[in-house]
């Protein structure tokens, strides 16, 4: 007698199973597309805005930047507590210990860390969404695990290490440099079973964000050259020694606070964090002040404005942006650096131009915003695929991994990875100063 239930039932239960293995990890890659475009949006918007006030009157941001700062860090200390700082560290403590999920990935931390940034960059701090991006789209897909009947640690982990990954790739439209991220710097492993899933994962928000922005170059295109001659060699080993020593300085200023801020400042910020972010909004808006506005913001289109060699900038630049991007960091606020170190390491690229004048100064730039970052991580490959597919710079592929590689190790020989160390903030929170250690 034919019954169609005994029919459709074996069915049914085969699609139940696509869905929980694709079509969960597909839906939340689109939806991670489709919000790290808004959110991208927004901060373009939300930055214009500023630059606006600023533009009015170069003096607003000394009232504008203290106040927003410290109405920042209150309403983080308040209602998000772990969507401080750039978010990275918080995906790689949850992927260490799952409990922290519900603490550190949650649709709340989610909404709070795009809000808080934004508010960061309306006050002209020095932040990137790129962080900030990475943290979303792991909270996104992390929270996509209620659609299991019984969800377990292992989905857990694979939803948020995917989530993770194809905000990255959306951020900067880098879908390889998605899955190196994942596997050098987020999960240090590469596990055959989630292989499948976390690529198709970020595939699919790559093609959101291509079929919404177009299929464009973060930083555009430059010209590079083609011989790799005895100067190219030596202005690699300079370059790698420089970010190597600057990167390392900037991780382990921010890994050993105690040891240089002054202690009226740390205790100031250990017992009254809105008052300290309050100094720190005043500081951000003096470093713009004498920079003449280049220091507020990611930095991109400074950046940007350097590697298509139309826009010089004081011979200072990297200097006062390195300044303000470690004031911001510290103050707490919700924010990347992502951006902003490839902003300091185009500065330093056009200082470096002057001592290798026979080199293009694009050429160096990029060399310098790839050993930088690279130093900053110490994360050399993602930081060199990242930088080869943000300026389709093929040809300079092998100078640009050796100084992603050399300018790592420099940083490594004085100060520990800059995410994994402070990772463990989030794993031991019965540690008061962490940075003591």
């Amino acid at each position: 007698m034919f019954r169609p239930r005994q029919l459709s039932s074996p069915a049914v239960r085969h699609l139940q199973r696509l869905w929980f293995n694709y079509g969960v990890f597909w839906l939340g890659a689109i939806l991670v597309g489709l919000v790290a475009v808004f959110y991208a949006k927004l901060i373009d918007w939300t930055f214009e805005i500023f630059q606006s006030i600023e533009h009015r009157a170069f003096w607003l941001p000394l009232i504008i930047t203290p106040l927003g700062s410290a109405l920042a860090i209150w309403l983080t200390q308040k209602y998000f507590r772990g969507s401080e700082g750039s978010g990275i560290p918080q995906v790689i403590a949850t992927l260490e210990e799952s409990k922290l999920g519900p603490t550190l990935l949650s649709f709340r931390i989610m909404f709070g860390k795009i809000a808080i940034s934004l508010l960061g960059i309306l006050c002209g701090f020095t932040i990137g969404r790129e962080g900030p991006t990475v943290q979303v789209g792991a909270s996104l897909m992390y929270g996509m695990r209620r659609t299991y009947r019984r969800s377990s640690i292992q989905i857990e982990r694979q939803l948020a290490l995917a989530g993770a990954a194809a905000g990255l790739s959306a951020a900067f439209n880098t879908p390889l440099a998605g899955v190196v991220f994942a596997i050098e710097e987020l999960s240090r492993s590469f596990e055959q079973r989630a292989s499948g899933t976390l690529i198709t994962a970020i595939i699919f928000s790559g093609i959101v964000t291509l079929g919404i922005q177009g299929n464009y170059l973060y930083f555009g295109r430059i010209q590079a050259t083609g011989a790799f001659s005895s100067t190219v060699i030596l202005a690699v080993v300079v370059i790698s020694i420089v970010t190597g020593l600057m990167g390392g300085l900037f991780s382990w200023l921010l890994l050993n606070i105690s040891r240089w801020i002054p202690s009226p400042l740390l205790t100031l910020r250990h017992s009254r964090p809105v008052q300290f972010a309050l100094v720190c909004g005043a500081l951000i808006a003096v470093l713009g002040i004498v920079s003449g506005g280049t220091t507020y913001g990611s930095g991109y289109a400074e950046a940007r404005g350097l590697l298509e060699a139309h826009h010089l900038l004081s011979p200072f630049y990297a200097f006062l942006k390195f300044a303000a991007l470690v004031v911001s960091y510290i103050s707490g606020i919700p924010g990347g650096i992502f951006s902003p170190s490839l902003s300091i390491g185009a500065g330093l690229g056009q200082l470096l131009s002057y001592l290798f004048s026979s080199i293009p100064m694009p050429f160096l730039i990029a060399l310098c915003m790839g050993g930088y970052l690279a130093a900053v991580t110490q994360a050399p490959i993602t930081a060199f695929v990242i930088v080869v597919e943000m300026i389709d710079g093929h040809q300079m592929v092998i100078p640009l991994m050796a100084c992603a590689l050399l300018s790592s190790r420099v940083s490594r020989l004085f100060s520990r990875p800059l995410y994994h160390t402070i990772s463990h903030r989030f794993l031991q929170p019965t540690v008061p100063a962490p940075e003591r250690a």
